[in-house]
């Protein structure tokens, strides 16, 4: 039988942000949507790790916590917390990819297909995006169409151009 993976998590408030955020004793692994309902969170555990419970935990997650504040209020532009990712290494290699986007710039997808030098796996690779667990801290909102339009995105929209704009971006010209 496996042993069970503790994921502590709490509910991340700030201004009009609300965002379930968990992590397990590696790092963080879980960033809910603006506004998103605990069900979230425990859909995504439930398949990520099989064995887990969930412990509300509000004082392991400060530093987490801390840092999305920084970001949200004060325009941090990298995180520098641990993160513990599950998901194939294809998944992984996609995350990593996106965590080289410089903060306040857009990529498009064909751009990460040939950062993984997998130029022809445009679709995989958006798939691999819209499966990312860490919204914000993995910043797949910096990932927009190749036409320049925003696309889907697991938080919905409303919240990737909320993103777009904290981070300077003119969100007018990316219709």
């Amino acid at each position: 039988m496996s042993k069970e993976t503790m994921v502590y998590w709490t509910l991340f408030t700030r201004n009009e942000w609300s965002l379930y955020t968990a992590a397990t004793s590696t790092g963080l692994c879980f960033i809910g949507s603006n506004h998103g309902n605990f069900e979230e969170l425990e859909r995504w555990t439930g398949k990520a790790m099989p064995q887990h419970r969930l412990v509300r935990d509000d004082e392991k997650l400060a530093p987490y916590t801390a840092e999305l504040s920084e970001y949200i209020e004060n325009g941090r532009s990298a995180f520098s917390v641990p993160l513990d990712l599950y998901g194939t290494e294809f998944q992984l290699a996609v995350w990593q990819a996106l965590m080289d986007i410089p903060y306040g710039e857009t990529y498009f997808y064909s751009d990460i297909a040939e950062m993984i030098q997998k130029p022809t796996a445009v679709r995989a690779v958006g798939a691999a995006i819209g499966a990312n667990p860490v919204l914000i801290t993995v910043p797949c909102h910096r990932v927009i169409g190749k036409n320049g339009k925003l696309t889907g995105f697991r938080g919905g929209l409303e919240m990737k151009k909320q993103l777009l704009a904290l981070e300077g971006r003119n969100i007018e010209t990316l219709k």
